[in-house]
């Protein structure tokens, strides 16, 4: 398998994996089926899924996926991820699963540990448990969730919470969040010593999170407050997870880095507000080199946007990363 321990064992040098819709007009049955079996087809690694589970009609907190702190054209319809997981798992054979992101605080903890557990087991051992704390503190309200301002505190007693649930002979656990003991948790993940978890975010919290309980860190490098989307930026922030490894008591080796790249285009390069060209955009030979000046920095994974206004430009653009990029890559 793809991992050893808490370590990324890879099979190659970089792996790649895009986001299958879970809202919009490509969410349907027929589109997310033809998607997976031609993502598997073509060699992509990892498909993921983000997570919301209401949409609050009116909300006042400020998006941080754009400078602008607004939000626009986003509907309130979505399919919870950890349902489209399955439906993927039983769609595909090799293909990783990976919750992009996981809000933690919005399930509670032993049942998702359960239903992380199961869709593992189900799927051969293929999920990947991407957690982040989430932004929008209306959808908290709205899902009675624990107070929005204790949502680091209280992913990070979850995702403790899901390593004893996954790990332990005999789990228990007394937490502020979370108590539980005597009791039997079975089956366990097929994944040793369990799934691996993808801390997402790019603030120096996330940073620390990771370095404390993650196998992965997992930045979008669009965060406007935090950016860490170029390598001078994403080497700063690499330099920091080290250094808060270390401190951890851990090897920052054990610390993998995967990055979810929000803007993707090989059809037209974009450009900033500075001048310079965004990354991921452009030709295949200059997107080729930022995949591999990524990857000369440590990245192990990248998670690209692929999705289009319609189903046929959406896999026209994933058959051309793999037949116009990734040689370029592996060249």
């Amino acid at each position: 398998g793809p991992w050893c321990g808490s370590q990324f064992v890879w099979r190659r040098r970089l792996e790649f994996g895009f986001e299958i819709p879970h809202r919009g007009p490509l969410a349907t049955v027929e589109s997310i089926s033809i998607l997976a079996r031609l993502g598997e087809d073509l060699g992509f690694d990892i498909f993921c899924v983000s997570d919301h589970i209401v949409f609050p009609n009116r909300f006042k907190t400020k998006f941080p996926y754009s400078e602008s702190g607004e939000l626009t054209g986003m509907s309130g319809e979505c399919l919870e991820p950890l349902t489209l997981l399955s439906f993927l798992a039983a769609q595909t054979r090799t293909v990783r699963l990976l919750t992009s992101v996981l809000v933690l605080p919005y399930r509670e903890p032993v049942f998702t540990a359960k239903i992380i557990a199961s869709l593992d087991y189900l799927s051969g051992g293929r999920v990947i448990a991407g957690c982040g704390v989430g932004w929008l503190a209306e959808e908290f309200e709205r899902l009675g969730a624990p107070p929005f301002e204790e949502r680091g505190s209280v992913t990070d007693e979850y995702i403790q919470v899901f390593k004893e649930l996954w790990t332990g002979d005999t789990p228990s656990f007394a937490g502020k969040y979370t108590r539980f003991s005597d009791i039997t948790f079975e089956p366990k993940p097929v994944q040793k010593p369990h799934p691996p978890i993808w801390v997402g975010g790019d603030s120096p919290s996330a940073l620390r999170r990771a370095a404390l309980f993650g196998d992965g860190w997992y930045p979008t490098g669009v965060n406007s407050r935090y950016p860490v989307g170029s390598t001078t930026q994403l080497s700063s922030a690499l330099d920091s997870l080290r250094r808060h490894s270390e401190e951890a008591g851990r090897n920052p080796d054990q610390v993998a880095v995967a990055c979810s790249i929000g803007w993707y285009d090989d059809l037209e390069m974009h450009v900033l507000s500075n001048g310079e060209r965004r990354r991921f955009t452009g030709s295949p030979h200059q997107i080729a080199g930022d995949i591999l000046a990524y990857g000369d920095l440590g990245v192990r994974c990248l998670i690209l946007g692929f999705e289009r206004g319609s189903l046929v430009e959406t896999t026209d653009t994933m058959e051309r990363f793999a037949r116009d990029v990734l040689p370029l890559v592996y060249s």
